[in-house]
């Protein structure tokens, strides 16, 4: 420490010269960029999405303070971060051919508003409000994931099979992992009736003697029926066939009418 404390410093600060004063832009991009008319639709889409979500989060908020008997009061959050998505919207637009369309107008003219009406409804009045019914694209998220969740623990199970040198724990991967995100996902149903007639035995052909050191490993035949569900679970999913996208329908229109 007293070493440290008599050494001399490396450099002493100088004074601040505003000639090197450096701006930084959180929420716009280093260089000048600009947008396409189909560009601009898909950031739009995107910003909607986020503001959907923002909008949605504010109105559970509202949800929880009434049920505790306070009135619902906007979170600064809610506001500063609404604020800073209806900006990015309205730079968007300045990308587009003139005169430049009002914001609700745009969203109007390319059927955002139908796609997202609690964004349509806090551009007018300036508060969140939810809407009677359930929007499409509500839907849209929820299942995006779901579809990713079957998509991961079908690979997994796949190399698990393939690789591990021991399969004690694959009937649960297959019970509560991949049946699981089964739920929700009709066309798939049928694949899901067939591990559920399987699942029994599959598990009894794992059980190994008492005080055996023998790792459980899945007979052949079984093998081979995994690796032809996950096969097929694996095509299905990555080929986004309209029996598997119809939650996902609104929002792959619109990116279609773009092009």
């Amino acid at each position: 420490m007293s070493a440290v404390s008599v050494t001399e410093p490396l450099c002493e600060p100088c004074t601040y010269d505003a000639t090197f004063k450096v701006e930084v832009h959180m929420k716009k991009p280093l260089m000048p960029v600009h947008l396409s008319s189909q560009q601009v639709g898909m950031e739009i889409l995107c910003l909607c999405c986020q503001l959907d979500l923002l909008i949605r989060a504010q109105v559970h908020q509202f949800q929880e303070q009434l049920k505790q008997d306070t009135s619902p009061v906007e979170s600064d959050s809610f506001h500063r971060q609404g604020g800073e998505i209806i900006d990015r919207m309205n730079l968007c637009l300045g990308h587009l051919p003139k005169p430049v369309p009002q914001l609700e107008d745009y969203l109007d003219a390319v059927g955002l508003s139908a796609m997202f009406p609690r964004v349509e409804v806090f551009l007018i009045h300036g508060s969140p409000v939810d809407v009677l019914g359930r929007p499409a694209m509500d839907d849209y998220f929820p299942h995006i994931g779901k579809l990713n969740q079957l998509l991961v623990l079908s690979q997994q199970l796949e190399d698990d099979v393939k690789h591990l040198g021991s399969h004690r724990y694959i009937a649960h991967q297959l019970s509560v992992q991949v049946l699981s995100s089964f739920k929700g996902i009709l066309p798939l149903s049928v694949l899901k009736r067939d591990i559920e007639a399987n699942f029994k035995q599959l598990k009894t052909s794992l059980v190994t003697e008492e005080g055996s050191k023998m790792e459980p490993q899945l007979p052949a035949h079984y093998v081979s029926w995994i690796l032809d569900l996950t096969h097929t679970i694996l095509s299905s999913v990555s080929l986004l066939p309209e029996d598997l996208t119809e939650a996902l329908s609104p929002a792959m229109a619109f990116v279609s009418s773009l092009s």
